[in-house]
C-alpha cells in the first residue's frame, strides 16, 4: 500500500510555490499576480499543517492555517477593490502600464 510521506507534502507545496513565483513574474495582469500569491499562501498553508501533523505539533499548523486563510481573504477583497478602481480609471489592469499613479 502507498504511504503518503511528509516528502510528498513538502515536493507539492514546493510545485505550488514555484508556480506562484512563476506567475507573479511573469505576468503582466493585476489579477494573475495576485493569483499567484494566493498560490505561495496555499503552499504555505500545506507546510503548516503537514508540519504539524508529522512533527506532533498538535493544532498549531492548523491554527496558523487559519490564520493565513484569513489574511488571503482580506487581501483578495482589498486587492480586487483596488484592482476594480486601476481598471475603473485607467480601463487596463496591466501592471507595466500603470505608472501614472504618481501623478
Amino acid at each position: 500500500m502507498f504511504q503518503v510521506t511528509l516528502q510528498h507534502f513538502l515536493v507539492l507545496s514546493a510545485i505550488l510555490f514555484s508556480l506562484g513565483v512563476y506567475g507573479i513574474v511573469t505576468r503582466k495582469n493585476a489579477v494573475m499576480v495576485l493569483m499567484g500569491i494566493e498560490l505561495i499562501l496555499n503552499s504555505a498553508n500545506i507546510n503548516f499543517v503537514a508540519f504539524a501533523k508529522y512533527g506532533n505539533f498538535g493544532f498549531s499548523g492548523q491554527i496558523y492555517a487559519l490564520f493565513v486563510i484569513v489574511l488571503a481573504a482580506a487581501e483578495a477583497a482589498i486587492a480586487l477593490a483596488i484592482v476594480l478602481n486601476i481598471y475603473k480609471t485607467f480601463t487596463n489592469v496591466n501592471i507595466d502600464e500603470i505608472d501614472n499613479l504618481k501623478e
